[in-house]
């Protein structure tokens, strides 16, 4: 199990971030939702993640 790459998550990861001005992260469901509204950032996916 991947768990979420945030500071003092341990849930796990369910989306990948592609941020264009950093690197790529993996995080959960909860993370994705929020960060992915910030301008160029792409959500994926993880497709084996267990939602």
């Amino acid at each position: 199990m991947r768990t979420c790459t945030e500071e003092d998550c341990d849930r796990e990861a369910a989306v990948r971030l592609h941020v264009p001005w950093a690197e790529n992260r993996l995080v959960c469901a909860a993370h994705g939702r929020v960060l992915a509204q910030k301008a160029g950032i792409v959500a994926n996916p993880i497709e084996d993640a267990n939602l």
